[in-house]
């Protein structure tokens, strides 16, 4: 049975999210590995188009549905992204939050770093999809507390949806 995080949610209308590091469906590249396991935890270059032109701000997260935790790992979460903004550079989730637009915020990964984690499937557990996510959002900001966790951010994300955009990209353990 597949984990679709966003079964349950209702539907909302797609638009596109692309990178320039991979396609839908494809592997991550070394870049995207944890430096743990040889890779450089730099987060992928994202665009996006198509989204509704109420959109307010755009909130972007990376989440392995197949980490052995029954909860997932998350990767990645930044929130308060003008809707001006229709891409992130490579790396934009370098600790620190330099490379990420004007007004934009992370909040920790599982790791509890300020930044994008790359993946590291544990020996034996096989392929692990990694989601990505970005929402359109139907306020400016949310006024989320510093501290609060990349789950925390999509409840709020769930209420404030206009519409969302999927990509998915996959990790094997001892791919590299």
């Amino acid at each position: 049975m597949a984990n679709d995080p966003f079964e349950r949610f209702g539907a909302v209308p797609l638009f596109t999210v692309s990178s320039d590091d991979f396609a839908d469906g494809d592997r991550f590249s070394r870049e995207q590995w944890a430096s743990s396991s040889g890779g450089g935890d730099v987060s992928p270059q994202l665009s996006w188009t198509g989204f509704p032109p109420e959109t307010k701000s755009f909130a972007v997260t990376i989440h392995d549905p197949d980490a052995p935790t029954g909860s997932g790992f998350w990767h990645w979460a930044v929130f308060n992204i003008p809707s001006s903004v229709t891409s992130l550079a490579p790396n934009a989730g370098a600790e620190g939050g330099a490379g990420l637009p004007e007004g934009a915020s992370m909040l920790s990964n599982e790791l509890r770093s300020k930044s994008f984690t790359g993946a590291e499937p544990p020996a034996g557990t096989g392929t692990h999809r990694y989601d990505i996510v970005v929402h359109a959002l139907d306020v400016e900001r949310l006024d989320l507390d510093p501290e609060s966790t990349p789950a925390v951010l999509g409840f709020n994300a769930h209420f404030h949806t206009l519409a969302r955009a999927v990509i998915s990209t996959v990790a094997t353990d001892g791919d590299i």
